[in-house]
């Protein structure tokens, strides 16, 4: 039998690879939840900065690193429509009024802070100061809307459930943002913001419990109760402390390495929520929405070969530009 011949007749070493790439799907989703998400925070935090220098640390501190941590999206949408085609095309014309939003926002958070630094106008300052909020907070808004309709099966774009994930997600960003910020600022703006992650790690839990509320109508009260959702939900609860105590501790990257693990967990309650089912509502599972073997194997070879070097890449970023960001630096 010849090489490809082999690829095409079985996964590699026998592994179960439809159920590895729903996992890892879900993984690139929580990496772009979680590092985009400490920049939407920072986003929705430069609101309750007045002071100028502030401000401009705000984007100091976020510039290097908004632009790569966005590839991570990408690398979803892309891994989507490779491992599960006919999932992606269900979900993006299903809720393609929702992408369309969720991609303005995006637009918006990226462009706002570049036309900000433009022009030293007071006026003009403000108004696209107001855009980057805008665009920070309307981003993980719509995502998280766009997750919790997913895994109700929900063929409407506006819902209840979405709109309590999306919420749910914006106050996991101020979080994961009031944690990153304190790793990059110094003097009052380090000491003021931790108010806003503290009582944001309270609104999340909260959103959870209402999220997983409204799930239950949709997939049953067995489902938002089962054993590994209750412990992902406790485990929340205790990293949720924790986080309160490094903050005031000032173990600002222990808060934000507790913000991460809060970040995969939703997500992690998420794919349990849906699992085995990969577009609840069609009723695809994993097993029926995944592409046949050759082509999965290919890409499973190529994924092995290339997140190390993304990994890698991520990891030289942030530490070229680890420690306090300058308010002079440029955005």
């Amino acid at each position: 039998m010849t090489d490809v011949g082999s690829l095409a007749a079985e996964p590699l070493f026998g592994l179960p690879l439809p159920e590895l790439w729903f996992a890892l799907l879900f993984a690139m989703l929580g990496t772009f939840l979680f590092l985009d998400g400490f920049d939407f925070g920072a986003g929705a935090l430069f609101a309750t900065r007045s002071d100028q220098e502030e401000r401009e640390t705000v984007l100091a501190a976020i510039g290097p690193f908004w632009d790569g941590n966005e590839v991570w999206l990408v690398v979803f949408g892309g891994a989507l429509f490779a491992a599960f085609p006919a999932v992606y095309a269900a979900l993006f014309s299903r809720h393609y009024l929702l992408m369309f939003a969720i991609l303005g926002a995006l637009i918006l958070r990226g462009m706002a802070p570049e036309m900000y630094e433009q022009r030293h106008d007071a006026a003009w300052q403000r108004w696209w100061g107001r855009a980057f909020v805008a665009g920070s907070v309307l981003a993980p808004l719509l995502l998280g809307a766009f997750v919790g309709n997913w895994v109700a099966g929900s063929p409407r774009s506006v819902t209840l459930t979405g709109a309590l994930v999306g919420a749910t997600l914006v106050a996991l960003t101020v979080v994961s943002g009031t944690a990153f910020l304190r790793l990059k600022s110094r003097g009052r703006l380090r000491t003021e913001i931790r108010r806003y992650g503290e009582g944001a790690v309270v609104i999340y839990l909260v959103g959870v419990l209402a999220s997983l509320g409204s799930l239950s109508s949709a997939l049953g009260t067995g489902a938002v109760t089962s054993g590994p959702v209750l412990a992902l939900v406790g485990l929340s609860v205790g990293l949720a402390v924790g986080y309160v105590l490094a903050l005031r501790a000032g173990r600002d990257l222990l808060a934000l390495a507790a913000s991460a693990v809060l970040t995969y967990g939703l997500v992690a309650v998420v794919a349990l929520l849906m699992y085995p089912a990969i577009d609840p509502a069609s009723g695809l599972t994993v097993a029926e929405g995944i592409v046949s073997v050759l082509p999965l194997n290919l890409m499973s070879i190529g994924a092995a070969l290339l997140l190390p070097l993304v990994t890698t890449y991520f990891v030289v970023l942030y530490s070229a530009f680890s420690g306090p960001a300058e308010p002079s630096e440029a955005y």
